[in-house]
């Protein structure tokens, strides 16, 4: 089996949402709304404005692995001097695809877009089956990131 490897484009985003919803699934969220249409929103902007890339892994023309890199900008601080920060998120792989190397390919080129981007950091916030990507990879704990949820 041969995978190749190929940068997302409009062609394959509506796969890649359902891939997307299907992880986030898998990884325990329970809430009942249509995310769709906001991903659509969110990708098609991000992918327009270079603050989005993302590596898919094909087997022939089944995705078999996704992941993607948002690109944000905070205020530079000692550990990101220009405040340029990669946000890595849809990192999945399909279950039989698993542990062949596909999801540390994939890392590895967004990662590079990230540095193509100029980012000091990447960031994730890991599910428990990616710790061991990442910590292989050289991804260190933060246990300093808080959040607060605001009413809508």
């Amino acid at each position: 089996m041969a995978i190749n490897y190929k940068r997302l484009t409009e062609k394959e985003l509506d796969t890649f949402i359902q891939i997307r919803i299907n992880q986030l699934r898998e990884e325990g969220a329970k809430e009942e709304i249509d995310l769709k249409p906001a991903l659509l929103d969110y990708y098609n902007r991000h992918m327009s404005d270079g603050t989005f890339v993302s590596w898919l892994a094909f087997d022939e023309d089944k995705i078999v692995g996704t992941s993607g890199m948002s690109f944000i900008e905070k205020p530079p601080y000692f550990g990101c001097p220009n405040g340029k920060i990669g946000l890595l998120s849809s990192m999945f792989t399909s279950p039989e695809y698993r542990r062949q190397g596909i999801a540390k390919e994939l890392l590895t080129r967004v990662v590079d877009e990230a540095k193509k981007y100029g980012c000091g950091v990447v960031q994730i916030t890991a599910s428990d089956m990616g710790v061991l990507l990442y910590t292989d990879f050289g991804f260190v704990p933060n246990n300093k990131f808080m959040q607060y949820k605001l009413d809508s």
